[in-house]
């Protein structure tokens, strides 16, 4: 896909319809990629230190979120859009040959070959464990009313700060790197579906009073602070999935879970430009984060499991710590000499 905007971009008149084009292609190839990624990180990392792969892994993320735009943007602005396309390309070249060196994850015992009775079954689980659906309602609810990306250019107009754009959407990242940088702490909690609840009550509260600065550096915090709350939930999502879906289960999963990422934000921008050309821009930010804040609330309420949900008492992680406990000592019986 990087290749292909090179080529359009090398043309005497570059087309418009590639870059959409591209942009659906490529979401597409994350949902092939994403739920494999999602569903290996438990296979090797130990069961007690999944709050802390989690971390790093977004971090890897944030650290690209901030510093892609940056490095693309003065790509663009001394170097051309030909430039910066061709280093994405090569980028995704060196990508490619490093992942042909990594050994494969074989299927696990209890693995089966991929069916529609497969992904019905996947849903069934997902159903039956009400404590996941509410990780699943939460993230959906707080993307929808406080992640009004689309509008950052116009609250940058609003706010006199045309030059503030490129940090307003560095902020959400930073906050998240923040967070995963100190991340040392989220080893000590246990009821991980209070922490995603009420990380997406105060993500609410951030973009509400982001909306409702005057002041531009006020605006640039607050949007930090609610990526820094963002992060503390998708931390905490992605331990209480790690810890309690079964192997056999868990791309299935991943691929439910990816469902809730992508619509989330997609119908989120909907609902900042639709509030937004019918109040103002401001309007748009800080009432969504109000609504957000309420709409988590009842959801609080409404969903005692995921409240209730503690690690160390929740029997679905108990029977992966048991699990993996009993991988740990065959591993370390095959590894040891037989006895004369």
């Amino acid at each position: 896909m990087a290749l292909a905007l090179l080529l359009n971009s090398l043309l005497p008149e570059p087309m418009t319809w590639p870059l959409y084009a591209a942009g659906a292609l490529t979401s597409s190839l994350v949902g092939l990629q994403r739920p494999a990624l999602d569903a290996i990180i438990p296979r090797i990392v130990p069961h007690d230190q999944l709050s802390a792969a989690a971390a790093l892994n977004s971090l890897r993320w944030q650290i690209g979120g901030v510093a892609g735009p940056t490095l693309a943007g003065l790509l663009i602005a001394y170097s051309g859009v030909e430039t910066a396309y061709a280093l994405d390309a090569a980028s995704f070249a060196v990508s490619f040959l490093l992942g042909l060196r990594l050994r494969p994850s074989p299927a696990g015992r209890e693995a089966e070959m991929p069916s529609l009775r497969g992904i019905l079954e996947g849903a069934r689980y997902a159903w039956s464990r009400k404590e996941l659906l509410g990780t699943y309602t939460v993230d959906v609810v707080a993307m929808f009313f406080a992640f009004p990306l689309a509008l950052f250019p116009f609250l940058a107009d609003r706010l006199d700060a045309e030059w503030a754009l490129g940090l307003m959407y560095a902020t959400l990242p930073l906050g998240g790197m923040l967070v995963s940088a100190s991340s040392g702490w989220t080893r000590r909690v246990h009821r991980h579906g209070r922490m995603v609840a009420y990380a997406a009550l105060l993500w609410g509260a951030a973009m509400a009073a982001a909306g409702a600065m005057d002041n531009v550096w006020l605006v640039l915090f607050f949007l930090t602070t609610a990526g820094a709350f963002d992060m503390v939930s998708g931390i905490f999502r992605s331990t209480l999935w790690n810890q309690t879906v079964p192997d056999g289960l868990r791309g299935r999963l991943a691929g439910i879970e990816l469902l809730s990422f992508s619509a989330g934000p997609q119908l989120g921008q909907l609902r900042s430009g639709g509030m937004a050309a019918l109040t103002s821009v401001r309007t748009s930010v800080w009432g969504g984060g109000l609504m957000c804040v309420a709409a988590v609330g009842v959801l609080t309420v409404a969903l005692p499991k995921l409240m209730a949900y503690d690690a160390r008492t929740d029997p679905h992680a108990r029977a992966k710590r048991e699990s993996a406990s009993a991988a740990q000592i065959d591993g370390r019986d095959a590894a040891e000499p037989a006895a004369p």
